[in-house]
């Protein structure tokens, strides 16, 4: 049975059960106690770092090297318009026009 399974799959099942335990466990944990300010703040800003850590290592990240291409440029404009507040629409046309051009350009 087991065979047919790929390995993304075991994985994907693995790290679905270790979330499930990991959100379980802290109710369980602190019942219903607050978390200390200082950790709450870290715990706030946790999302937001993953994402990025995320966003570049997709972009950057060829196998096991790193690749700087115009998906980089487009990478940091995004970012910059995030940085500014900008709508969520213009922040993607920016990406990709950014994007676009130095592929053009390069």
């Amino acid at each position: 049975m087991w065979s047919a399974v790929s390995d993304a799959t075991i994985v994907l099942i693995v790290m679905t059960a270790g979330t499930f335990a990991m959100k379980s466990a802290g109710p369980l944990v602190l019942g219903a106690r607050a978390l200390p300010a200082s950790v709450q703040r870290v715990v706030d800003l946790l999302p937001a770092a993953l994402l990025a850590a995320l966003a570049l290592v997709s972009t950057v990240g060829n196998g096991r090297s790193i690749e700087i291409d115009a998906r980089l440029a487009g990478l940091v404009v995004a970012g910059i318009a995030l940085w500014r507040r900008a709508p969520f629409v213009i922040v993607v046309i920016a990406a990709a026009a950014s994007t676009a051009a130095v592929r053009l350009l390069g």
